[in-house]
């Protein structure tokens, strides 16, 4: 039998509502579409797993995962980085009954190439499929960046088409993952879209500008948008797949300022006689200058991007990295330096997979032992082999290779 969770970890009503209770006190603003702290030290999710009503991951989901697949948890899961859940033991307790569900996950395309922060999402999902062994569903939502950005059709769909190679360049199996346009999809599945305008049809304009803050001056295109991010969280929607079958669950893996979409989603299942999707959601990866919002793919000084050159990264790191050392070498020694807004620190908690090396240098950083230019430089070794090795395999995507991703087809599962 599965371990239960304790009462904190308990989902109870998994904080489904369509209350837009999101944007209740506080300072810290995060959305689909913003993510702004005051503090230095960014988003405080703990108090956002309270405003959005989800659930901790704690020690005892982390040892659940590791009981019941029989591996190491993922480092971004042991440190926190997926930080809260919503119907994850239901997950694990289907994995171990040898019951099936899928995965599902997106990429809202609005630049060529992705940045380091885009990446973390589908890292963790990858390793969930190797995981888990089960199909996964990819969403590119080129019609979203069409509605919300100074973009022609042409150019979200070409961007689509260009975030996809990003994306298979990180290894996924294509006999079990599928990867989709909404514009190209929605016209080849009419069960996908009958799933959007069941969806529809099920929240009200009210609900949606409860959820989401839409004006009166929005387009009835971006309202109705969210009902197509929605719809891959049912297995109909993909009859080629998982044929008829309307009970198989999914497992979400994104960052926290998707969840109102997916609130929604679990509201509206029940009435649609579909399961309610499961979700992990991650921390925001932090821009270089620093963690009070999330990275922009439109300013190329506030990430580190897959097409950046070894030169580029390391200018980057060193240039626009905020950081918490000491304004002098001898403040830095005496005080020591604050791990927690220092750029490249926290952009190791992310990429440097050794827990004993990092807290190594957590411990010699808050000490002023290590300085703030060794600490950039262990960055920068790290990022550039991340970015070399991904570019090398982009190089070995080509057309017939995105287009078989892009094929609904039958996945083995």
């Amino acid at each position: 039998m599965m371990a239960e969770p304790d009462a904190k970890s308990s989902d109870q009503n998994n904080g489904d509502m369509l209350n837009g209770e999101e944007n209740c006190n506080s300072d810290d603003i995060v959305d689909p579409w913003n993510v702004v702290s005051t503090s230095a030290t960014g988003i405080d999710y703990d108090k956002l797993i309270r405003r959005f009503g989800c659930c901790k991951v704690d020690e005892n989901l982390i040892k659940e995962f590791e009981r019941v697949t029989k591996k190491p948890a993922h480092h971004l899961l042991r440190r926190g980085i997926f930080f809260s859940h919503r119907d994850m033991y239901e997950i694990l307790k289907r994995y171990e009954e040898k019951k099936p569900f899928f995965l599902y996950t997106g990429r809202g395309p609005s630049s060529t190439a992705l940045h380091l922060g885009h990446l973390i999402p589908f890292l963790f999902t990858k390793w969930l499929q190797d995981t888990f062994d089960v199909p996964l569903i990819i969403q590119l939502t080129d019609d979203e960046k069409f509605l919300f950005r100074d973009l022609t059709v042409e150019e979200a769909k070409k961007l689509a088409e260009e975030n996809a190679k990003d994306i298979i360049a990180l290894g996924f199996d294509v006999e079990k993952t599928f990867i989709f346009s909404d514009f190209n999809y929605m016209g080849q599945s009419p069960e996908f879209y009958q799933n959007v305008v069941r969806i529809q049809r099920s929240v009200t304009f009210n609900q949606v500008k409860g959820i989401f803050g839409f004006g009166d001056s929005d387009s009835i295109g971006k309202i109705a948008f969210p009902a197509v991010q929605a719809a891959p969280s049912f297995s109909t929607s993909f009859p080629s797949i998982f044929g008829d079958k309307s009970n198989i669950p999914c497992l979400i893996p994104c960052a926290i300022d998707q969840d109102p979409y997916f609130r929604m989603t679990r509201d509206v299942a029940p009435k649609l006689g579909f399961p309610k999707p499961a979700l992990l959601h991650s921390q925001f990866f932090p821009a270089l200058q620093g963690a009070q919002t999330k990275m922009n793919a439109s300013d190329p000084n506030s990430s580190v991007f897959l097409t950046d050159t070894p030169s580029q990264v390391k200018n980057k790191i060193n240039k626009y990295a905020f950081s918490g050392g000491g304004a002098t070498i001898e403040e830095h020694k005496e005080r020591g330096g604050n791990c927690d807004i220092d750029i490249a620190y926290q952009y190791l908690r992310f990429f440097l997979e050794d827990d004993e090396k990092l807290e190594k240098i957590r411990k010699d950083y808050s000490s002023g032992e290590l300085l703030t230019g060794h600490l950039k430089k262990e960055l920068i070794t790290i990022l550039q082999g991340v970015v070399s090795e991904h570019q090398k395999q982009r190089k070995l995507i080509d057309e017939a290779t995105l287009l078989k991703f892009m094929t609904s087809r039958k996945l083995n599962i």
